[in-house]
């Protein structure tokens, strides 16, 4: 059973409320500090090892991006909880990154702006002057 609560899709865990709660929270929080809106972000857990036990929970979070590949991540634990702070700080990470390469691809100038500055030996930004319309 998959049920969508706010901007996550949670399925595997329907029995616990608290952990739904909290994939919840942290999830829409880290997704809602980038700045292109993602297209659908997803938390699956699953039992690997069914009922014959041992470190069988597999949580699997999934970012998709608009116009860029998938952010994907899985860790394995003994709990539902603990497989998901594992993935989750992982998942936390390649955000980070993801927002630093796109802040960093901002700040660099354009190629007609620099191309501008280099045939005219400009070294200093220097504001362009405006010709009075009379």
């Amino acid at each position: 059973m998959t049920e969508e609560v706010g901007v996550v899709r949670i399925s595997g865990i329907e029995r616990d409320a608290a952990l739904r709660a909290r994939v919840d929270k942290l999830m829409t929080g880290a997704v809602e500090r980038i700045t292109v809106r993602p297209v659908r972000s997803q938390a699956v857990f699953f039992d690997d090892n069914g009922p014959k036990g041992g470190r069988a929970m597999r949580c699997a979070l999934t970012v998709r991006l608009p116009y860029r590949p998938s952010i994907r991540v899985e860790r394995s634990a003994e709990t539902p909880r603990l497989a998901f702070d594992a993935a989750f700080t992982i998942l936390e990470r390649q955000l980070e990154r993801y927002r630093e390469r796109d802040r960093d691809s901002k700040r660099h100038p354009k190629k007609y702006f620099a191309a501008r500055r280099a045939v005219t030996g400009e070294t200093a930004l220097r504001p362009a002057k405006r010709a009075r319309r009379a």
